[in-house]
């Protein structure tokens, strides 16, 4: 499908020493452009260290429709806001991008096509996991898994359609901008939380399972524990705001979390409480033999002690995050540049 409508698209990468990466994910992105579309890239860096911004200031040449702006805040969130509101004014596509991501040849052609094909205000990709060092494979193969995803379509899901979230890629702008962008005081899970406040407009959100990114999870279970935990209370958050987009396994994490606790503490004196933690550990047990058969590889057996780390970490996590004093939600409202729009 060629696209042939003149049309202007941002492409925001949030950056923090990301040196290594991020001339390989730019090179990425530029392969097999969109047609009829002039392609903006931002890189909203929040003060690297590591030579990444003078990276950048060479790969800046005339021409190149690159940018290299600020972002103070550090996060994310904040680094596409302040790329939205400062080169945004004219654009018709947001493209949200990563620095550790690898990028499928004509990624951006793709995104627009899924968007004019779908008539959706939103479309969302599925990540699939891989690692290099042993560990690494072990947390990719199980976060492949039901025992590592419990079935969240835009973890290694294969059926696309119309979903309630997905990991960000493309927004037609005015999406974006009208709900006011995305919430800065969210440090993680501030793309679930966008999703809630753009369906509550009615705008639709696809998941296009045929467009794939490869991530690289982290390399150590410290680093892994710290990830999950702060996915977890980022989580909590959004349902606190958003009850109604919980969903049965995120309650599940929690749960086994609360259900552990009441097992240190009294399973002294009750042994039949020691039920639980055994049967959970048979399962992880299960889980790692049979990664470790199915991928022929002796690191699988560490898939499950993985899946341990992810639960507790994530299920701690959303249990800290509730317990914290509810704050008012603060109100986000459309952008200047939204207003008046169709």
């Amino acid at each position: 499908m060629t696209i042939d409508i003149e049309r202007v698209v941002l492409v925001v990468i949030p950056t923090l020493n990301e040196v290594r990466m991020i001339a390989e994910v730019l090179r990425s992105l530029r392969l097999e452009l969109p047609t009829g579309a002039r392609v903006e890239f931002v890189v909203a860096d929040g003060g690297s260290t590591d030579g990444t911004r003078e990276l950048i200031q060479q790969l800046i040449v005339a021409g190149s429709r690159l940018h290299l702006m600020d972002n103070p805040q550090r996060i994310q969130s904040a680094g596409v806001n302040r790329a939205v509101q400062k080169y945004g004014s004219n654009a018709d596509v947001l493209v949200r991008c990563d620095a550790h991501v690898v990028y499928p040849t004509g990624f951006l052609r793709r995104l627009l096509e899924t968007l004019d094909r779908t008539h959706a205000d939103a479309v969302v990709v599925p990540m699939d996991s891989y690692g290099i060092t042993c560990f690494q494979r072990a947390v990719a193969w199980v976060s492949n898994s039901r025992v590592g995803n419990g079935g969240s379509a835009h973890r290694g899901g294969t059926r696309g359609g119309f979903v309630d979230h997905g990991h960000h890629a493309a927004f037609r702008m005015l999406s974006f901008q009208r709900v006011g962008g995305y919430d800065e005081t969210f440090t993680h899970n501030e793309d679930a939380e966008l999703d809630c406040r753009q369906r509550a407009l009615g705008s639709q959100i696809y998941l296009d399972t045929d467009i794939r990114l490869a991530y690289r999870p982290r390399t150590s279970a410290g680093q892994l524990m710290k990830q999950y935990f702060a996915y977890g209370r980022g989580r909590s958050r959004t349902v606190r705001r958003h009850p109604s987009s919980v969903r049965a396994r995120q309650l599940a994490l929690p749960a086994h979390v609360f259900i552990l606790a009441i097992v240190l503490l009294f399973g002294a004196w009750e042994p039949l409480l020691l039920v639980w933690p055994t049967m959970y550990c048979a399962v992880l047990a299960l889980a790692s033999i049979t990664i470790a058969w199915n991928n022929r590889s002796i690191c699988g057996l560490l898939s499950g002690f993985a899946a341990g780390v992810m639960h507790l970490s994530w299920g701690a996590g959303f249990l800290s995050g509730l317990m914290q004093v509810r704050k008012v939600a603060p109100v986000l409202s459309a952008w200047p540049s939204a207003v008046g729009k169709k």
